[in-house]
């Protein structure tokens, strides 16, 4: 039954996002409240919201919350709820925050096979265990497509909170991990994708970014956002206008999974990617001789992707030294004609 667990998934985005379009026109009609306790809403599109505990208190505490679930990518049941619990914890360390408390959310088959689901489950606690995080319950329905993910909540002192909106001219822009989830999920379930390839991907996708949280803590991180559906340039351009500068991004920089540029180019692109494209494109400068496959990379939708981080020459060579993971794909400047400038 394993074997068959991403089979069932309907056509569309890698982890079945709605178009980003979609999301921000509906958005911008839905009534908001202004609250002084809130210090991060989603206004920027960043990527948890953030609330004051302790605005009187002399001890400054606040609430990180966010959520995420989707279909499964992976064939591997435990697998896939790991992979499902790393991406939903990953919004709490974008935002400078501990994860300390999860809630599950479940959509499952009533006729499903039970062994999956509680392979789903253990692979999920597992890693929300490994955050130094508990689950404190869920909520699951019955409906024929899986899906599965968490509501996470975590604690941040307010006057360290991170956000998108704090990228500054002279920073230099800082990546996490690789890119390339979505296409090979994609080439998976088009049946083409090398196991070694896949075994590279799903290894990444079970990282938490807890040790990229922890070894930049002590460093003046000026802007963060973690890199997940939206794609690259997506959570790139979401940064560029929530700081007002432009994001000027190395295409020769930045790296990617084992085997993404080949089954780019042969074209195992999701419709998130697509739906990608056609929001972001418009806000971005693409240099000519950058190679189609490798463009389309920078639009593929990513599951429990790195953090994109703007900070300062010396701060990012301290974490670099501190985790070699990391490493240097722009700069930061003045807003130009663009958000995004991709050059090769």
């Amino acid at each position: 039954m394993a074997a068959k667990l991403t089979a069932n998934v309907k056509a569309g985005g890698c982890a079945s996002k709605l178009s980003p379009k979609i999301l921000d026109r509906a958005l911008k009609s839905a009534p908001r409240r202004t609250n002084d306790r809130v210090l991060v809403g989603y206004d920027t599109a960043d990527d948890a919201g953030v609330y004051d505990l302790t605005p009187d208190a002399g001890i400054p505490l606040a609430m990180v919350q966010t959520v995420d679930f989707f279909t499964p990518i992976v064939d591997d049941p435990y697998t896939f709820g790991a992979i499902a619990a790393a991406n939903a914890l990953s919004d709490v360390y974008a935002m400078g925050g501990r994860p300390v408390t999860a809630l599950s959310l479940l959509v499952y088959p009533a006729k499903g096979d039970i062994a999956d689901l509680e392979a789903i489950l253990k692979g999920g606690a597992d890693k929300i265990h490994e955050a130094d995080c508990v689950i404190l319950g869920g909520h699951s329905i019955s409906e024929d497509e899986v899906k599965f993910g968490y509501a996470v909540t975590g604690l941040i002192d307010p006057r360290r909170t991170l956000t998108n909106a704090g990228a500054a001219p002279g920073d230099v822009l800082v990546f996490t991990k690789r890119i390339g989830t979505g296409v090979i999920s994609t080439a998976l379930k088009k049946g083409i994708v090398d196991q070694g390839d896949m075994d590279a991907s799903i290894a990444q996708m079970v990282t938490l970014n807890r040790g990229i949280a922890e070894a930049m803590d002590d460093l003046a991180v000026h802007g963060c956002t973690d890199v997940t559906g939206f794609g690259l340039l997506g959570h790139a351009r979401e940064m560029a206008l929530a700081s007002n500068v432009t994001l000027k991004i190395a295409a020769s920089k930045v790296k990617f999974l084992p085997g993404a540029i080949e089954y780019s180019k042969a074209g195992a692109h999701s419709g998130g990617l697509s739906n990608n494209r056609d929001f972001v494109s418009d806000c971005v400068i693409m240099a000519e001789d950058i190679p189609s496959e490798v463009e389309s990379l920078f639009y593929d939708p990513q599951t429990s992707g790195g953090l994109l981080l703007t900070m300062s020459d010396a701060d990012a060579e301290r974490l670099m030294d501190r985790r070699p993971e990391a490493y240097v794909i722009g700069r930061v400047t003045e807003r130009s004609r663009k958000p995004i400038e991709v050059q090769s």
